[in-house]
């Protein structure tokens, strides 16, 4: 009976505890902490941007490499030719002897080698990782591939052909190109590459609204920080700058480096730096006064809660199981001292089960002296103890209900400031970026694989299908389509669905409009070759998984991400979803639409702060591309972060103060349902059970089912029982005397 009592007055207070620490640590800062996050997260997400274009270039020049057809025809000139004539960013390329070092092949810009180690980078297995060199006062990336020679080469260095080679030879090839363009989102954002000793490499400004003030500090700092984290990691973080005029500078690093491992740039120790100037809050946020009236009142309704179940249960159960034990004993005894346990009356306390136990004890009593006999008792009287637990429930659901639905609660219209709202914008459009140029980089890798199927056989333009499919993991399945639409050609699993006429051109396209998964493909002509025979198809199409779409939407702290066709219908998502769903909210879909623009134009991106059934979010929505091959499409990007996941203020506020009335409520009504299941509902079984013996049953044996005060007054009634079924049995058979003789021949006389 005690523990339940207890625990719900202890752990009331416990949560009016709570509710002072949790309330009293929110604190309004000048510059809100959400802000912070934000900037950190748009320079992690640019630095994503910056790293994706050097591991594709990476790969795409190794694989290049080990594709080119070397024969021992070939020299230095033709293959250097033909491995970098199709790269449009390569501002100078060589082709170095594996293992000399020795220059055999240039072309354009001259390519820095000072310290180019040929026969250190190729003697080991793995990839060659790019490098940051100067030249020319500018800093460039350098790309290396190694170029298997046959075993019976020419030396392109000499005039007549040596003895063929026992053994493979290598070429290095290297390629010089410019770091990948920076592109910033946002106004007055600035976007800086950096390198390890926090020099600019590039610098990129965004917008019109007025830039950040200068500080020479931060990339200093940025740098600093971002060694510090080591440079394996794509650790990232934020800083505050200097403040003029009411608005501080806000940056935001993160290291240029793989997250899942090892990758391409690593060791190039570039650092990412986002900046822009925000306007400082004055105002102030303190919700301490508000949290020590909150646990004050709670404190209150525990304690009021505790006495009332101490007085009006516990105590008076206590009385009733020293009466039912006292009983006991006067049954089961003889002599004086039974009349003695039986002479003093039972005094009845409480209200309903305790109360009507108590009169059928007292009744029992008077049976057991023989003063009475059986007595019925009615069947209800008035309210019991469970309308107390209810009431216990009601209380503190009055404390409870407004913390969870009415206190503290966030204006979604202030709540979230203006330059949160601009991150997510600035986020998303980035988010758009690199679902544009991940498209794209399909299109251009589909264009030139078709570019080298014309006049191949079907067994080679096989053998170059399952290669790209291998290099590429974007694409499920690649064929080609000849003009009825039939499939002549394919490598990989069974598309999803073909379009039945054959589109001219070449781009992004969705090949059906209904379905469980959406079919996207990127698409290119085949054309055949003059003279040769025609292409096994006359388009090529490669279809692009979804799974690979939906996995480059996930980004930290931006929320739910979603891309729509033009009819503002689900194609991919970075949560579950259906093919070919509305959002999940009709602000979504109205958000799409306002980034549409005038009669042919692009539109541009819009965000904005939307109250729906799960609280307020922050949401924005961008165009898919303004240009290249998804410009048509006219699919949008949308992304929506609820505003209880940023750390501001007044949201923090809200979710504490709910916090608690859920936890007050919920320890309320389970230690009120423990003692409902452990003293109030057995003492409703023992009431009926009492009452019942007292109006004369005999026959149905009392069983004790707990261990606690209940059920030793059940003990004790199954002993009053026996002794009173015996002395029925007695009466009948008339072998004793009555009760009330027997009990005034035990009585002392004075």
């Amino acid at each position: 009976m005690r523990p339940p009592i207890a625990s719900l007055v202890v752990l009331l207070l416990v949560v009016a505890a709570l509710t002072v620490i949790g309330l009293d640590g929110i604190h309004a800062e000048r510059v809100p902490q959400a802000v912070l996050n934000g900037e950190q997260q748009i320079a992690a997400d640019t630095a994503l941007s910056v790293r994706t274009p050097i591991d594709v270039e990476a790969s795409t020049i190794r694989r290049t490499a080990a594709a080119y057809p070397a024969t021992s025809t070939s020299t230095p000139a033709t293959a250097l030719k033909a491995l970098t004539s199709a790269r449009k960013a390569v501002l100078g390329r060589v082709l170095l002897d594996a293992h000399t070092g020795k220059l055999l092949a240039a072309g354009g810009r001259p390519v820095p080698l000072a310290g180019v180690d040929a026969a250190r980078l190729t003697s080991g297995h793995g990839a060659i990782p790019p490098r940051l060199m100067t030249s020319g006062g500018t800093r460039q990336l350098l790309y290396f591939a190694k170029v298997t020679l046959p075993a019976q080469q020419q030396d392109a260095n000499q005039d007549q052909y040596q003895a063929p080679s026992r053994t493979e030879r290598q070429w290095l090839l290297v390629v010089s190109e410019a770091l990948p363009a920076l592109t910033t989102y946002g106004d007055g954002r600035t976007a800086e590459v950096l390198d390890a000793s926090g020099t600019a490499l590039a610098i990129t400004a965004h917008g019109t609204a007025p830039p950040a003030v200068a500080d020479s500090g931060l990339p200093t700092a940025a740098a600093h920080a971002a060694n510090g984290s080591g440079r394996d990691t794509d650790a990232s973080g934020s800083l505050l700058g200097a403040t003029t005029g009411g608005r501080r500078t806000v940056a935001g690093w993160a290291q240029v480096a793989s997250a899942t491992g090892p990758g391409d740039t690593d060791d190039l120790g570039l650092v990412v730096l986002t900046s822009r100037a925000v306007p400082t809050t004055t105002a102030a946020a303190d919700y301490s006064h508000f949290a020590l009236q909150a646990a004050g009142a709670l404190a209150g309704i525990a304690l009021l809660l505790g006495l009332m179940l101490q007085f009006s249960v516990q105590r008076p159960l206590l009385r009733l199981y020293l009466s039912a034990g006292r009983l006991a004993r006067g049954a089961s005894e003889t002599g004086p001292a039974a009349w003695e346990e039986l002479a003093r009356p039972v005094p009845v306390h409480g209200f309903g089960e305790l109360a009507r136990i108590g009169w059928a004890l007292e009744s029992l009593r008077r049976q057991l002296l023989g003063e009475s006999g059986p007595q019925e008792f009615p069947a209800r009287r008035g309210p019991g103890y469970r309308a107390l637990a209810v009431v216990g429930v009601v209380v503190v659901a009055c404390w409870s209900v407004p913390m969870i639905f009415l206190l503290n609660r966030a204006d979604t219209a202030t709540a979230v400031p203006a330059p949160v709202v601009a991150g997510q914008q600035a986020r998303t459009e980035i988010a758009t970026n690199r679902i544009r140029q991940s498209l794209d980089q399909s299109y251009t890798d589909l264009s030139d694989v078709a570019a080298g199927l014309p006049g191949r056989s079907r067994a080679a333009q096989t053998e170059v299908l399952q290669r790209t499919l291998a290099d590429h993991k974007q694409y499920r399945s690649l064929y080609l389509l000849d003009r009825s639409g039939d499939i002549t050609l394919r490598v990989g699993e069974t598309p999803l669905r073909t379009l039945v006429h054959v589109p001219d051109g070449g781009g992004i396209t969705t090949v059906n409009t209904s379905g469980r998964i959406p079919a996207i493909a990127a698409y290119a002509q085949v054309r055949a070759v003059k003279g040769k025979a025609p292409a096994a198809g006359v388009v090529l199409f490669g279809e692009i998984d979804v799974n690979v779409l939906n996995s480059s939407l996930s980004r930290p702290k931006l929320g739910s991400v979603w891309v729509t066709d033009g009819n503002y219908k689900v194609l991919a998502a970075s949560v579950g979803y259906r093919a070919f769903q509305s959002l999940p909210d009709s602000g979504l879909t109205r958000l799409a639409r306002a980034t549409q623009g005038a009669p042919g134009t692009t539109g541009t991106a819009t965000s904005a702060v939307l109250s729906s059934s799960s609280g307020p979010s922050v949401d924005a929505a961008a165009p898919l591309a303004q240009s290249g091959p998804t410009a048509r499409l006219g699919w949008h990007v949308v992304a929506a972060e609820p505003a209880a996941a940023l750390q501001l203020p007044a949201v923090q506020a809200e979710q504490r103060t709910m916090l608690a009335g859920i936890l007050a409520l919920t320890l309320g009504v389970a230690c009120l349902g423990w003692l409902h299941v452990v003293v109030i509902r057995p003492l409703r079984s023992v009431a009926l059970l009492v009452e019942r013996l007292a109006g004369g049953d005999r026959r149905t044996v009392l069983h004790p089912v707990n261990h606690d005060e209940v059920g030793s007054v059940t003990r004790s009634l199954e002993l009053m029982r026996q002794t009173l079924a015996e002395r029925g049995r007695a009466c009948r058979s008339g072998h004793a005397a009555g009760p009330a003789r027997s009990r005034r021949e035990n009585t002392p006389q004075r």
